[in-house]
């Protein structure tokens, strides 16, 4: 038996209860996911102006939701204006609710050595969508949203699974701001509605 290495593995006076942490989590998981919501209604979803743009955020980590592995929000971009432009690993899928529009796609060269790099390709790959399509944003893809009409708003849902968050691969990354940002604005209905009519610039 190898015990050159004990003078290592037997120091340390530390004793913690993390595995016991473990099994009363699991046992304590019914009842508090019985106090999360299965339910959410629109007024417990909350507004955002994000650098990103005018978001509703449906399902988020953030909120009381029995929801585990995604999260999920509307987006606002009103008449002719488009969202902000940004990149991040975990991929995305959007379904355009109303509207119509395109998006400017550029790919990343990805290389994972003893850190994680990435390069933006020159190329910009457009594409044009409408209500009733779905946007699929690849992994680790610069990407920006565009409203072609200028009378209507578009209104997309975006849903992003949260596994690389949870693998400590939450790289996200703004580029540019929607030109809606500022930090300041509080939406409520009213002004989002104002938005949606194209009447805030």
């Amino acid at each position: 038996m190898a015990w050159g290495e004990s003078k290592v593995w037997l120091q340390g006076k530390q004793n913690e209860g993390l595995y016991q942490q473990l099994l009363t989590e699991a046992e304590s998981a019914p009842s508090r996911n019985a106090r999360r919501k299965k339910i959410v209604t629109p007024e417990e979803m909350p507004w955002e102006m994000s650098r990103q743009g005018i978001l509703k955020h449906l399902l988020n980590s953030a909120m009381n939701v029995r929801y585990e592995t995604i999260d999920a929000y509307m987006q606002i971009i009103p008449p002719g204006s488009k969202s902000g432009k940004h990149r991040h690993l975990a991929e995305e899928c959007l379904y355009v609710l109303e509207g119509k529009g395109y998006d400017l796609h550029q790919d990343c060269d990805v290389e994972v050595k003893d850190r994680y790099e990435w390069t933006i390709m020159p190329e910009v790959k457009k594409f044009e969508w409408e209500a009733g399509d779905m946007i699929y944003i690849p992994p680790n893809t610069v990407h920006q949203h565009f409203n072609s009409d200028p009378k209507r708003p578009v209104r997309l849902i975006s849903s992003i699974n949260r596994i690389y968050k949870n693998f400590g691969l939450n790289d996200l990354e703004q580029m540019e701001d929607a030109p809606e940002f500022d930090p300041k604005v509080k939406l409520t209905d009213e002004l989002v509605r104002k938005y949606l009519r194209g009447e805030v610039k």
